[in-house]
């Protein structure tokens, strides 16, 4: 199993909204890919910066491919979340799973 991690900022303003937009269109979309395994999203506020890390689980890379394309390790940011992010990591960092528990 593989972990992708990705990283995004917005305003504390503006982190709910992303926080939904993962919740539900994002989390839509992987649903919908085969050997998706899973994911989590975090959420740190320092004043009036959030900081949202994502953490995906796939099964192995080509189901990474199905969410992110050839280049899997090019960051997806879908259209509206860039209206409510300031910042984002343009590439995604990928580990394999040594421990998975739930």
């Amino acid at each position: 199993m593989i972990a992708r991690t990705w990283r995004g900022w917005t305003k504390a303003s503006e982190a709910d909204d992303y926080q939904r937009h993962y919740a539900t269109v994002v989390a839509t979309e992987l649903r919908g890919i085969e050997g998706f395994r899973g994911a989590r999203l975090l959420r740190h506020q320092d004043g009036d910066d959030v900081r949202f890390t994502s953490i995906t689980f796939f099964a192995d890379v080509d189901a990474i491919r199905s969410f992110a394309g050839d280049d899997y390790g090019f960051a997806v940011v879908a259209e509206e979340a860039r209206k409510v992010l300031t910042r984002w990591d343009e590439r995604a960092s990928h580990d394999e799973v040594a421990v998975f528990v739930t």
